[in-house]
C-alpha cells in the first residue's frame, strides 16, 4: 500500500520521521509530505490558496528512508490535498499523521494540526490515522508510538472507507504500554492556553496543565491510566434541533440546535448503524 504521512511539527521533526521509517519496514509504499515549518495548531485549515502565490516546495532527505521527503509551505492538510492531486506521484491508499510531539485529547482535537491532517484525508475520501505521543519527563519515546501506530495500520486500511482515527500515546516504553482502548473525547484536553503576557504589539501565549480530572471512558483518561487510546472522529457534523426539520421556513419562536446540553460543552458522540 502507498502511504501518505504527514504531520504538523514539521518534515525535520523525530516524530515523523521515526514514523515513515516504521510504515517503510512494514512493508508499504511510503511518501512523506510536511510543512517545512512547525505548523502546530493549524487543524484542518488549507491556508491561503492564490494562482498568483504558488506552494514552495523543498527536498529532504529522511535518514533510513528510501523514499525522498517533500517539505511544503503549507499546514498538513495542504499537503494531504497535494498528495490526493498526485503532486508527488500515485494517489495514496491512506494517509497517517504524526507523531505529534504531545497529546492531542478532549477538545484539542479541533486545533491539532495533526487531526486536522487525518480529517484532511477522510475529506478527500481516505483512510486515516493520527498519532500524537505523551512526553516522559525529557524523553519522548517516538519508537513506541511508531511501533503501536504500525500495528493498528492493518485494521485502518480494512476499516471502513473515510475512516479517520486518532491515537494518543503514552509516553513511555512499549513494554509498559497496557494496551489499546476505544475511548471518546474528554470534555477538555491535558493544556489549555493561556496569556501570559501583552505589550503594545504582541501577545504572549503559554500552555499551562489544567488540573482537569478527566472522566472514566476518555481518551485522556486512558492514556493516564498507561494505555494507547483510540477515538474514532469525523470532521464534518451538522448539529439539529428537535423542531427543525430540513426544508423549513425559519422563525422567531423556533427553538435553536444546541451542540450539547446545558452550558459546558461537550464533545458530540454519534452512533452509525452501518445502514
Amino acid at each position: 500500500m502507498r502511504i501518505l504521512v504527514t504531520n504538523d511539527d514539521g518534515i525535520d521533526a523525530p516524530g515523523i520521521q521515526e514514523l515513515a521509517r516504521g510504515i517503510e519496514r512494514a512493508g508499504h509504499d511510503v511518501v512523506v509530505v510536511a510543512p517545512d515549518h512547525n505548523a502546530s495548531g493549524t487543524g484542518a485549515a488549507l491556508g491561503a490558496l492564490s494562482s498568483t502565490e504558488p506552494i514552495r516546495v523543498s527536498s529532504r532527505r529522511i535518514d533510513g528512508l528510501k523514499a525522498e521527503g517533500h517539505g511544503l509551505s503549507g499546514p498538513p492538510a495542504l499537503c494531504v490535498m497535494a498528495g490526493n492531486l498526485e503532486a508527488f506521484g500515485p494517489r495514496p491508499d491512506a494517509v497517517v499523521s504524526g507523531i505529534n510531539a504531545g497529546l492531542n485529547t478532549g477538545r484539542s482535537a479541533l486545533h491539532s494540526g495533526t487531526i486536522g491532517g487525518a480529517l484532511a484525508g477522510q475529506n478527500f475520501g481516505f483512510r486515516s490515522l493520527a498519532v500524537s505521543l505523551d512526553r516522559d519527563g525529557d524523553v519522548w519515546h517516538w519508537n513506541t508510538a511508531a511501533e503501536i501506530a504500525v500495528e493498528m495500520l492493518p485494521h485502518v486500511l480494512d476499516g471502513p472507507s473515510r475512516l479517520a482515527l486518532s491515537l494518543n500515546v503514552p509516553g513511555a516504553p512499549r513494554d509498559r504500554i497496557r494496551g489499546i482502548l476505544w475511548t471518546r473525547l474528554a470534555t477538555y484536553g491535558s493544556v489549555r492556553a493561556a496569556l501570559a503576557k501583552t505589550e503594545k504589539d504582541r501577545l504572549h501565549f503559554e500552555l499551562q496543565r489544567t488540573g482537569y480530572v478527566p472522566e472514566e471512558g476518555t481518551d485522556l483518561a486512558a492514556v493516564r491510566a498507561g494505555f494507547a487510546a483510540i477515538t474514532s472522529l469525523q470532521g464534518t457534523v451538522e448539529v439539529w434541533g428537535s423542531e427543525a426539520r430540513v426544508g423549513d421556513a425559519f422563525h422567531s419562536t423556533q427553538g435553536l440546535p444546541g451542540a450539547s446540553a446545558g452550558d459546558e460543552l461537550r464533545p458530540a458522540q454519534a452512533v452509525f448503524d452501518g445502514a
